[in-house]
């Protein structure tokens, strides 16, 4: 219905300052789990919040193409009809990858909407769509143009089996058992005596070794510096050996052996002291040629059985366990490779000025405030960033090259084929032919533009990029901060000369109930579709956005339970409201209830004191909450409204034992007087719509439905206007109602200890000063109702009755008090038998804890869990005891009294 009524779209009518997030793309291979309904709940409430205020909104939905993930996705279907992607070409592959798209792409994108997420639809945005593709080979050539793209051999993480290059940042480290190889070098022209012992995780790069050092205060091996080593397995290599204060004299053996083709670290010393770089590995991980015999073995193989030839060649010292910080592919899983090869690469350190400046004079605000650290540390000490991918699936790189020139020097970076044929045919003359660079660029390249190219850019005219760039927020998990954020403002600077949004959202990650991180292999992870299912989303929603900002989130079925419960109060308040309003063809009592409004002092005023109350405490909600929206403090909203709902308005509203509900009960049902149930119904009515208001953005689907369902509604709940502010309220009045609550809560605890019968009426004098009973008395029928108190026997007076010490004795609150007489409520007897009983049966039970308590065996050889609670145990016997003696004196004392 909200979306065939067009209301995600946004309107100018009410407002010109629109209000703008882009949604994080989330890849068109996924599936809805817990980070995406969290992203999409809280990016949700806000632009739901803020439709209400009368903002124009804008949810700028869209899917991310999703490079490596989905071409492996489509490889793997391939392989199950057992094709191979090589076997069909590039063009074919594509064709195939599309066809997939356009069948299961959409998964995500309706399983997004399933969560209430109000984005303008229409707007529907993917990274691979013409305009956006225009906008990324349109930034590659602008950046080139400045010198900020570069091509040349580095370092990269490489993964044998996508057999691609992945970002430092898709690599996630773990620590995993593994072991420490100590191998002997052989000192050149030494005796067999002379040798050194270098300890590496990793043997099999031994064969890319181009230099052992060590550092030049270890006496131990000074004498050696000048001299060179030989390789073992490598038919007598000879290799320098140098020192340097890079080498830690304490892992180890203090020997380094330098393998700049394989390890970051040796790769930047081999840089700085001008050593050679040998690579040993193919792209597939398996040894090359350089490795000799081992040539074609798996690196890992190839570890195996060096160390069996070491040891049968007395070259191997030993090998002990260690634990090993491996890298691994966020994607595959598998272990990343350390590897020299030819990328392109984005100089990052000009751009990383800017958006550092941009925090620091305070035109982006990151919240929570202490990622701002992060941020600037990340920032400060940026590298390069290697943006080019070795797959078929993307945006090919906007790079071509002349057939028989040399790749690395002769290359057109153009806008397109027809471009780049030009530019070559003018630059080398007619008779060429030019082919195109066959890598794609990283996915995070393409998303670095989303704020704006979803808009239009790089057509600045365009009507979109003019009315919402740039954006307001950007709402996502504090893990991408570096990987999406950080870059987005980079991006948004360099190309628009602005910050693409003003305010950066971060949220935590959502674990289990015990604080794992969710997982398959724990068996841990939650769905949220099967949640939806059983607690309904706008529980979920709810339960998901009491989360503190940047704080992680343990969710559990207990949450979720208690918040299904909520919607479920919610939804019974709103059925007690309708039955208890006027009749729809009731014409003069609707047009009476419509008359009356709660914005002016004069009319609180005259509202009865219940009625005063709660519209009082309603209308300090409202400013609470709607400065909370502002401050984006959700979870403080959540408990808020949860609170006056739950407690205030639920706990006096709605069935027998919520004292609002029934007050207003006696006030409709109790009175003859027309007039004062038609203010009750108003208050009903305005009350009920307001915490429905309140509520909207986080629960939208139940609170939409009860709108609907109240009479005369002229529009949606979704584009219905917020709640006014700074609307009056009498704190005197609600301290006077407070006062009533209290006794009433007192006097039914005190039914419920004696155990008194629901139905029964008892008796009671209230004692207070003249002012207090003034406005108590005043309610009496409702105190009446509330308590179950016999209406004609309720007194009231400045002093304690005669029969005071016969009677329980209820302080409600500071100089309020009752007195209820014993005999209306017990039969003292049979209440001191039944008392006695239970007594004696308690005494028992307690001394068998303290006989266990005073076992020596017991507290030697019980675990200390079980001790404590036996401990726990006995305290609170104790506790009962003393109360039921307690109670059994008061009994005997008034039946002596009395007597």
């Amino acid at each position: 219905m909200w979306q065939s009524q067009g209301y995600f779209r946004p309107k100018f009518d009410r407002g010109s300052d629109p209000f703008v997030i882009s949604m994080p793309p989330p890849n068109v291979t996924g599936s809805l789990h817990m980070g995406h309904a969290m992203f999409v709940t809280l990016e949700d409430i806000m632009v739901r919040y803020h439709r209400m205020r009368g903002r124009p909104t804008l949810w700028l939905p869209g899917t991310d193409h999703a490079g490596i993930a989905t071409q492996l996705v489509v490889e793997r279907m391939l392989a199950s009809e057992g094709i191979k992607r090589a076997e069909l070409g590039r063009d074919e592959f594509a064709k195939r990858v599309w066809e997939w798209k356009e069948k299961y792409g959409g998964t995500i994108t309706n399983q997004i909407k399933r969560l209430g997420a109000s984005c303008d639809w229409t707007r529907e945005r993917f990274t691979l769509d013409e305009q956006l593709s225009r906008a990324v080979v349109e930034a590659f050539v602008k950046l080139h143009e400045k010198g900020l793209i570069y091509q040349g051999s580095y370092m990269v993480n490489w993964s044998p089996k996508l057999q691609t290059a992945v970002s430092d940042l898709e690599v996630e480290y773990s620590e995993e058992p593994g072991a420490l190889y100590y191998i002997k070098y052989r000192v050149a022209g030494g005796s067999r005596s002379d040798f050194l012992t270098i300890a590496t995780t990793r043997p099999e790069t031994l064969f890319g070794d181009v230099a052992i050092a060590v550092h030049p205060q270890d006496e131990r091996y000074s004498k050696y510096v000048g001299q060179m080593a030989i390789v073992p397995m490598t038919y007598g290599r000879h290799v320098p050996i140098i020192s340097d204060k890079f080498v830690d004299k304490d892992f180890g053996t203090g020997v380094l052996k330098i393998s700049p083709g394989h390890d970051h670290n040796d790769y930047l010393l081999a840089r700085k002291l001008g050593l050679p770089i040998l690579n040993v590995m193919n792209k597939d991980g398996t040894l090359n040629e350089v490795a000799g015999l081992y040539c074609g073995l798996d690196r890992f193989e190839a570890r195996k059985k060096l160390w069996c030839e070491l040891e049968e060649t007395d070259l191997a010292v030993k090998k002990e366990p260690y634990t090993l910080r491996v890298p691994r592919s966020q994607r595959g899983g598998e272990v990343i490779e350390p590897l020299v090869s030819k990328q392109w690469f984005v100089t990052m350190e000009p751009l990383a000025e800017k958006a550092l400046r941009a925090v620091e004079k305070g035109e982006l605000t990151i919240m929570p405030e202490r990622f701002e650290k992060i941020y600037n540390h990340w920032l400060s000490n940026i590298k390069d960033w290697c943006i080019s991918r070795q797959l078929w699936w993307g945006h090919r790189i906007p790079v071509w090259y002349i057939v028989g020139k040399d790749c690395e020097e002769e290359y057109i970076v153009a806008r397109s084929a027809e471009e780049a044929l030009i530019k070559a045919c003018d630059k080398y003359g007619k008779e060429i032919e030019i082919y195109q660079d066959p890598d794609v660029l990283d996915t995070w390249f393409s998303s670095a533009l989303w704020p704006f190219s979803t808009l239009g850019w790089p057509d600045v005219s365009a009507e979109d990029f003019k009315r919402f760039y740039p954006t307001t927020m950007l709402e996502t998990g504090h893990d991408i901060l570096f990987f999406w954020v950080a870059r987005m403002v980079m991006m948004g600077i360099e190309f628009t000369g602005t910050v693409p949004f003003s305010y950066v959202y971060l949220h935590g990650l959502i674990r289990d109930s015990e604080g794992r991180k969710m997982s398959k292999t724990l068996g841990n992870v939650i769905d949220p579709l099967d949640t939806i299912e059983e607690f309904g989303t706008d529980a979920l929603r709810f339960t998901l956005a009491l989360g503190t900002a940047g704080q992680d989130l343990n969710l559990s079925t207990e949450r979720l339970t208690a918040n299904k419960a909520f919607t479920n109060k919610l939804w019974n308040a709103g059925k007690f409201v309708l039955q208890n309003l006027p009749d729809r063809d009731n014409v003069s009592g609707w047009q009476t209830i419509q008359a009356y409004k709660f914005d002016m002092e004069e009319s609180l005023l005259r509202l009865p004191l219940s009625e005063c109350w709660v519209v009082s405490k309603l209308h300090l909600l409202i400013d609470a909450v709607t400065e909370s929206y502002n401050k984006f403090f959700f979870g403080e909203v959540g408990r808020e409204t949860y609170d006056f709902i739950w407690g205030d308005f639920a706990d006096w509203y709605v069935e027998c034992i919520y004292e609002y509900i029934e007050a207003s009960k006696a006030r409709l049902y109790h009175s003859g007087d027309d007039s004062v149930a038609l203010v009750a119904q108003a208050v009903l009515l305005y009350v009920f719509e307001s915490i429905l208001k309140l509520l909207h953005p986080f629960m939208p689907f139940v609170t939409e439905e009860l709108w609907q369902a109240l009479p005369n509604r002229k529009e949606a709940l979704i584009i219905s206007s917020w709640p006014q502010i700074s609307l009056p309220r009498n704190t005197t009045l609600v301290k006077r109602f407070e006062n009533l609550q209290a006794l009433t809560r007192a006097i039914r605890n005190a039914r419920a200890e004696y155990s008194v019968e629901p139905a029964k009426r008892i008796s009671a004098s209230i004692v207070a000063s003249e002012e207090v009973i003034q406005y108590i008395s005043e309610e009496k029928e409702v105190l009446a109702l509330l308590s179950r108190l016999d209406l004609d026997n309720i007194h009231f007076t400045d002093s304690p009755p005669g029969d005071a010490k016969q009677s329980v004795h209820l302080v409600a609150s500071e100089g309020l008090e009752a007195y209820l007489p014993l005999t209306d409520m017990v039969d003292i007897s049979a209440e001191v038998q039944r008392l006695s009983k239970r007594l004696s049966k308690m005494q028992t039970e307690y001394e068998g804890l303290k006989a266990r308590l005073k076992s020596p065996k017991f507290i030697e050889k019980a675990p200390e869990d079980i001790v404590r609670g036996v401990q726990q145990k006995a305290a609170e016997a104790e506790e009962k005891i003393n109360l039921t003696k307690n109670r059994l004196d008061f009994l005997k004392s008034t039946v002596l009294v009395s007597q």
